[in-house]
């Protein structure tokens, strides 16, 4: 069985293509289960759409919800399709978040850290000229908010959670792997997912998020690993999925899992 929970499509301005297009993309390459999480909008900003190359208009997302739920019932006899969406999460505006939320059927919310410090975590040349002490201060301050994340009850998968190291794959040698060791052991506690990610090969760093040595610990926590391939064409659709379960299996894990209605789902490896 073949699930992606992480895609995107043209509303967000930085995809390619129609939800319908990943839909039938997941169909050709054989899926039971496809998910349509695009980027939430900013909904605490008086803008309609303050960020129109990263995410849709605040007013887009009823039609963004409808046209999901359309076609779930369109292709409910070839491909499960599953509402979701990737949910910035603003410790701030949690609660304004989660009130839209629960205004919709959502399979799955996957809360995604994509700000640190008002900056944008894939933002090239965030990193020019801090100290040391600057750049453990703020990979400290990036697994505190994913762990604020965890304990929001708003998510059922956290997104790409070491995602910070796709333009700087130096992000990895920064010394803070208490705060990483403390968020898993977070995570684990709240009872939520965490997503291999393999669009980190569209990026510089290369490979997937997270890396093998985080997903040991995670291991060791009891965290409960998902799968999205971030998929922003729909050629990318499930990409590698086949390789993680492999290497899940080699680390140690004995299943992965989705979420319909927000129900815990196993697939085991």
């Amino acid at each position: 069985m073949t699930f992606d929970l992480h895609t995107h499509h043209y509303r967000c301005g930085h995809a390619e293509g129609q939800i319908e297009d990943y839909i039938k993309a997941a169909i050709e390459k054989g899926l039971q289960y496809i998910g349509i999480a695009d980027h939430s909008p900013y909904f605490y900003s008086e803008e309609d759409q303050l960020y129109p190359g990263i995410a849709m208009p605040i007013s887009g997302f009823e039609a963004y919800v409808q046209e999901v739920l359309h076609l779930k019932e369109k292709y409910k006899n070839q491909i499960h399709v599953l509402l979701g969406v990737e949910s910035d999460f603003f410790p701030q505006h949690a609660a304004l978040y989660a009130d839209y939320y629960k205004k919709y059927p959502f399979d799955y919310i996957i809360g995604s850290v994509h700000y640190v410090d008002d900056v944008n975590i894939f933002k090239q040349g965030r990193w020019d000229g801090l100290s040391e002490a600057e750049h453990i201060r703020v990979k400290e301050s990036y697994y505190d908010m994913i762990q604020q994340s965890a304990k929001s009850g708003i998510f059922q998968v956290l997104g790409h959670i070491d995602a910070m190291k796709g333009f700087y794959p130096a992000f990895s040698d920064i010394p803070a792997d208490h705060a990483i060791e403390q968020t898993l052991k977070v995570i684990g506690e709240a009872g939520v997912s965490i997503e291999v990610n393999t669009s980190g090969g569209t990026k510089a760093v290369g490979g997937w998020y997270p890396s093998d040595l985080i997903l040991e610990r995670a291991l060791h926590y009891g965290v409960d690993i998902s799968f999205g391939s971030d998929a922003h064409i729909p050629s990318r659709i499930g990409e590698d999925f086949d390789k993680v379960k492999d290497r899940l299996k080699d680390i140690g894990f004995k299943e992965m899992v989705y979420f319909v209605q927000k129900q815990r789902r196993v697939l085991p490896l």
